[in-house]
């Protein structure tokens, strides 16, 4: 018996291809703590970038990038990540604004959360368990993503990249000496370079 096919959602258009892997951006470089500067031109220069970051993002077997994790100052991130359901979301999102749940409809997930950025160590990352982005795609067109399970936790995860935030700054000191720990455990695994 076949397995069934991926569902793929991509109510924005597919992401866009034929860009170079880039080396990851690293917690610490001043890029990744400052928010991003927004979005004005959406142009053929814009698109490569996104294409770069789609490389980049599947080189290093991740679910969402952010510009800046590859050095770009631009409010901008792409994703592929499974819903709660196993669907897979794809899509582009620059200028992302999120909306969180409020009242009765907030519950967290408390679940490992990772960064490409400080690869090779996860730890719990208690964040909404649904996510609503709206933002702007490369076309300078609205787009809208929500979502469930790991992507709710990408496309707030993504958000925070393009605001300067790091994952690492959500979780307590416990939590980060735990995280420090497995990364320079892992450091080997991932040199200066890596993906390339």
């Amino acid at each position: 018996m076949e397995e069934p096919a991926d569902i793929v959602i991509t109510p924005h258009g597919p992401l866009p291809r034929g860009g170079r892997v880039r080396p990851m951006t690293r917690w610490g470089t001043p890029v990744m703590h400052r928010p991003q500067a927004r979005v004005e031109v959406y142009d053929d220069a814009l698109r490569d970038l996104a294409a770069d970051m789609v490389a980049t993002m599947y080189a290093a077997d991740g679910v969402g990038l952010a510009a800046c994790q590859i050095g770009e100052d631009v409010a901008m991130f792409v994703f592929d990540c499974p819903d709660a359901e196993g669907d897979r979301v794809v899509g582009v999102v620059c200028n992302p604004v999120l909306v969180e749940p409020e009242g009765e409809s907030r519950r967290l997930d408390d679940s490992p959360e990772g960064c490409l950025s400080y690869p090779g160590a996860f730890v719990d990352c208690a964040r909404p368990d649904y996510a609503i982005v709206e933002g702007t795609g490369l076309d300078g067109k609205p787009v809208r993503f929500e979502g469930d399970g790991l992507l709710a936790k990408c496309l707030q995860h993504e958000t925070d990249h393009t605001r300067g935030t790091v994952f690492g700054d959500r979780i307590s000191a416990k939590a980060m000496k735990k995280l420090r720990k497995q990364h320079d455990a892992a450091a080997e695994d991932y040199p200066a370079d890596w993906p390339t």
